[in-house]
């Protein structure tokens, strides 16, 4: 069984208060599968130019990510750069140059439709609709998105939602999202809108998954030194879908422990802390699953009482 997950795939240059790289890989679709990659088979959706270097693809199909859907056409690939504040709670973007990504219509293989696990990476809703409607057999189906697609493209988007089974977004969004100050109750607003859970990402001050049936918190996991948020929050997202397809979750019968959720939410947070420890997907070339587990472990410690 394999996640589909669909998204850009990118270079960026980055600097932060620890030093600042000029070109390296990135994207949603890329933190997500090497996320996720450590928990199940990710087969990736995606669009690359000619500058895509060989060495970039070496890297995600050695962690076994299956890139028949990552499609390569003339012209650059997609390009961003920005750079933190010195507490890197903020970041200013630089340049954006969208390239070959500005024109993506993704492209499923035929295998892909036949898979249990869908997450849609943050797109426009139309094109996100179309892939899920490619989808015959999903378990679940969620994803992502921004805010400039909540404002912009709102009735798209709630079309689209509808039918997800698990929507992930930051605070921000949410409450933007549900026109709602209020976090609970912008999560309560959100949960009619079709998504039968919620995880609201918190940065640095955690997350939280909510459902018509629990409320979940857990905090941020605590690093000496964060050198790259960049992807954080796809990361989470990676280990929060692979955790749920390695225990090959089913969100639509209802027949689950609910135990598994909240441990698919700590293993997300586990994934977003180990991407901040160096910059881009450096941290992937190197992480291991038993590194993975073992931070788990140290979650179920400090949030025991």
């Amino acid at each position: 069984m394999s996640l589909v997950v669909i998204g850009s795939v990118a270079y960026d240059a980055i600097e932060t208060p620890h030093g600042k790289r000029e070109r390296t890989l990135g994207g949603a679709c890329t933190y997500i599968a090497l996320s996720a990659s450590y928990f199940t088979k990710t087969s990736i959706v995606g669009v690359v130019g000619e500058d895509f270097a060989p060495e970039d693809r070496e890297l995600l199909s050695g962690k076994g990510v299956d890139l028949e859907g990552l499609e390569q056409v003339p012209g650059k690939t997609f390009f961003w750069s920005g750079v933190y504040s010195a507490d890197m709670n903020d970041r200013t973007t630089l340049q954006t140059d969208l390239n070959v990504f500005a024109d993506f219509q993704p492209k499923l293989p035929p295998s892909y439709a036949k898979e249990p696990y869908l997450f849609l990476g943050n797109i426009q809703p139309t094109l996100q609709g179309d892939v899920q409607r490619q989808m015959k057999n999903v378990r679940f189906i969620g994803g992502d998105t921004m805010n400039y697609w909540i404002t912009q493209t709102r009735d798209e988007l709630l079309q689209t939602i509808k039918d997800w089974d698990f929507l992930l977004i930051n605070d921000s969004e949410a409450r933007m999202l549900a026109n709602e100050n209020n976090l609970r109750k912008a999560a309560a607003k959100i949960l009619e809108l079709g998504p039968n859970t919620l995880v609201i990402k918190r940065g640095e001050y955690g997350a939280m998954l909510v459902r018509k049936d629990t409320l979940f918190m857990v905090p941020g996991y605590l690093l000496e030194d964060v050198f790259d948020p960049t992807g954080a929050g796809d990361c989470f997202a990676g280990g929060f879908v692979g955790y749920l397809a390695e225990r090959r979750f089913d969100l639509r019968n209802g027949n689950f422990d609910i135990h598994e959720l909240h441990r698919a939410v700590i293993y997300g947070s586990v994934m977003g802390s180990f991407c901040c420890e160096q910059f881009g997907v450096e941290r992937f070339r190197t992480l291991t699953r038993k590194e993975i587990d073992g931070r788990f472990e140290e979650f179920r410690r400090f949030t025991a009482f």
